[in-house]
């Protein structure tokens, strides 16, 4: 395994963070300082030490799971109002995940959980423009203006929305069926987008997170994700293996 790698899955920092720290030779293995990029480690065999006292050992499995959020559950670890967490709905007993991004009580959908806070913000920050895409029903029937809005960006309480893409499934009487994808992830964003444009969220349903989607699973339905699908979110996120 590439020296940074391995410091980074130590939980010493980012890759670029643990390059620099070797360039600094502030890193050794078996005793020897190391200064230079594409040095390999034997996991087993070696020893690695930072400043030569802080041993670095492999931290946890990561973990990374997808979760098909139902409604009436908050996106958190604990909730001092009493609310159901997705952590108690899973009735997860294993090591210590977090949501990857939130999904707002009211809405369903994709939701990723980790332990790996690398990986959760290269998901979640905007630079990377990781898409989610939305599937909305919302009150009335947007026109061309409120849709041009949409795609252009809306403020929603003194930040500007990144453009968004936008498609009009179909106008129903009372309602109309919107897909939207953005890249940015702020509280109850797409909700906010369609109050600004004048046209509020009856229902939502976050339908992909990059390469992911809810395809073959029920509601409250979760499972762990392959590692084929892990690496093409972080290939998404700018090519991190």
């Amino acid at each position: 395994m590439r020296l940074q790698k391995y410091m980074a899955h130590c939980g010493v920092g980012s890759r670029r963070k643990c390059e620099e720290l070797i360039k600094q030779g502030r890193v050794y293995i078996n005793g020897k300082q190391v200064t230079t990029m594409g040095v390999n480690v034997n996991v087993e065999n070696d020893e690695v030490s930072l400043d030569r006292t802080q041993l670095l050992k492999l931290a946890e499995e990561k973990i990374y799971i997808l979760l098909y959020k139902p409604k009436g559950t908050i996106t958190s670890v604990s909730d001092p109002h009493g609310r159901k967490t997705v952590l108690e709905h899973m009735g997860w007993k294993g090591s210590r995940i977090y949501p990857v991004g939130r999904l707002d009580y009211d809405t369903e959908g994709v939701l990723i959980l980790s332990n790996d806070g690398e990986f959760t913000y290269e998901m979640t920050h905007p630079k990377y423009e990781v898409e989610k895409e939305y599937y909305c029903v919302v009150e009335g029937s947007p026109g061309l203006v409120a849709i041009r809005q949409l795609r252009q960006g809306v403020e929603i309480n003194g930040f500007v929305t990144s453009p968004a893409k936008v498609t009009l499934i179909e106008q129903q009487k009372k309602h109309s069926i919107l897909r939207i994808v953005i890249h940015e992830g702020k509280n109850r964003q797409v909700r906010r987008m369609f109050e600004a444009v004048g046209h509020p969220v009856v229902y939502l349903r976050r339908e992909k997170f990059g390469n992911l989607s809810l395809k073959g699973m029920q509601v409250g339905e979760w499972r762990k994700l392959a590692d084929k699908e892990v690496k093409g979110l972080k290939l998404l996120s700018g090519g991190r293996e």
